[in-house]
C-alpha cells in the first residue's frame, strides 16, 4: 500500500511542479532573442484527459453491466 501512494503521490507532485513551472513566465523584453516556451502543451493534457476519462466511464459502465448480469442471472 506504501508503494502505491508513493508512486501516485510522486507522479502528482512531478505533474504539479510541472505545471507551477509552466505556469510562471518571467517578463521577456521585445529585445530577447529567445523565447520561453512550455514544458508541456497543457491544451494538449486537457483534450487526452477527457478522452480517457470518457473511456474509463464506458469501461466501468460494461463492467456494472456485466456484474450485474452475472448477479442477477
Amino acid at each position: 500500500m506504501r508503494t502505491f501512494f508513493g508512486m501516485i503521490l510522486g507522479a502528482a507532485l512531478t505533474i504539479g511542479g510541472t505545471y507551477i513551472y509552466d505556469s510562471y513566465q518571467p517578463p521577456t523584453t521585445s529585445t530577447e532573442a529567445t523565447v520561453t516556451k512550455p514544458l508541456v502543451n497543457w491544451d494538449v493534457v486537457s483534450v487526452k484527459a477527457k478522452i480517457v476519462g470518457q473511456e474509463l466511464s464506458e469501461m466501468t459502465a460494461r463492467v456494472r453491466d456485466e456484474w450485474n448480469k452475472r448477479v442477477s442471472g
